[in-house]
């Protein structure tokens, strides 16, 4: 991860990841301000254009410590399965104007982002479009933004909201992450072939109701004639 002029960053600040998770843990720590959300928040950017919460507004993002003319900027380099991808964003800010006279002496430079994937030892762009990049990016990662804040960065205790969920948006949110819908389609069909099953039982015991109420009916029927002609011969006799 890398930032420029991003939250209390004014510099460009380089943090290795593999590095620090290689004994399997590490811990974010400083005192209050030190830009630890801050760090959170520049990989949810990088990924998705925007943070959690209240700190959202993207516009709001660059650093108010950074020089004038310094660029905010987030660069991630990250794997999905066995494929790498770098992203590098930018949310819209104020840059002072190059050209004297502007009323307001700055210019809005618009949100920018840059997808590429490494094919072959070399960086490929994917897209250089906001939308496109955050498509990509969430098919990749198979998680929405609020999904993504509530499972995998869980800043300031925000897995709380996920405990609070109500069943169905929990469902939804392990249906994507663990591909549940598999044992949802497992279980679907085996209701269908339960139902399949009890109407075909029905059916038959309808069908095998109505061969016995004939049967009982011929038999009737024939203890009846053969009455009948017992009674007719009687009376010949």
């Amino acid at each position: 991860l890398e930032m420029q002029a991003f939250g209390p960053f004014a510099g460009r600040e380089h943090i290795d990841f593999d590095e620090l998770g290689a004994q399997g843990l590490f811990l974010l720590n400083g005192p209050t301000g030190a830009g630890k959300t801050s760090v959170l928040d520049a990989v949810c950017f990088a990924l998705y254009g925007s943070v959690p919460g209240a700190r959202q507004e993207a516009r709001k993002l660059r650093s108010d410590h950074a020089a004038p003319g310094v660029a905010p900027e987030v660069l991630l380099d990250f794997s999905a399965g066995d494929r790498r991808f770098k992203v590098i964003r930018s949310p819209q800010w104020e840059r002072p104007a190059k050209r004297a006279g502007s009323a307001t002496g700055t210019v809005t430079e618009q949100a920018r982002t840059l997808l590429s994937e490494l094919v072959q030892g070399e960086w490929v762009q994917k897209t250089a479009r906001n939308d496109e990049a955050a498509t990509e990016i969430q098919d990749l990662l198979g998680m929405s933004r609020e999904q993504f804040t509530r499972v995998v960065m869980l800043p300031q205790g925000d897995f709380a909201a996920f405990l609070r969920a109500d069943a169905t948006s929990r469902a939804e949110l392990l249906q994507r992450l663990f591909g549940t819908w598999r044992y949802e389609e497992i279980e679907q069909q085996l209701k269908s072939e339960a139902d399949a099953a009890k109407a075909a039982a029905i059916a038959a015991a309808a069908l095998d109701a109505t061969a016995k109420r004939e049967q009982a009916e011929a038999t009737a029927a024939a203890d009846a004639k053969a009455k009948a002609d017992k009674a007719l011969v009687d009376a010949k006799a």
